[in-house]
């Protein structure tokens, strides 16, 4: 299985515990995104997170799955977000291995 790069794995781990947006470019766009789910998603390791600016195919805002190895130009914002969405858990999937989640808005 392939292995996350070791400063892209610490930003996400860092924006998920500290519930602060990221700007990364992906597919040749720049979005920015809140990070909700991190870890291994049928043998791919992906970030579950919710585009909220930035360039997208579809509407804003909404749901984007990733592939991390796809990611680059990461940048962790000084922006925050509350937390887990209250539909998010419907937008959840089976995990192969789950390395970190946001938690809930206190």
């Amino acid at each position: 299985m392939e292995t996350p790069d070791a400063s892209i794995d610490e930003l996400l781990r860092t924006a998920i515990d500290q519930k602060r947006l990221i700007r990364v470019t992906y597919k040749h766009k720049s979005r920015v995104v809140e990070p909700h789910d991190y870890g291994v998603h049928n043998g791919c390791i992906k970030l579950l997170g919710y585009q909220v600016a930035g360039s997208s195919s579809g509407p804003l805002p909404n749901w984007r799955w990733m592939e991390v190895q796809s990611l680059s130009d990461l940048h962790l914002l000084e922006q925050t977000f509350r937390g887990r969405r209250p539909s998010a858990s419907d937008k959840r999937h089976q995990w192969d291995q789950l390395f970190k989640r946001v938690a809930p808005p206190e």
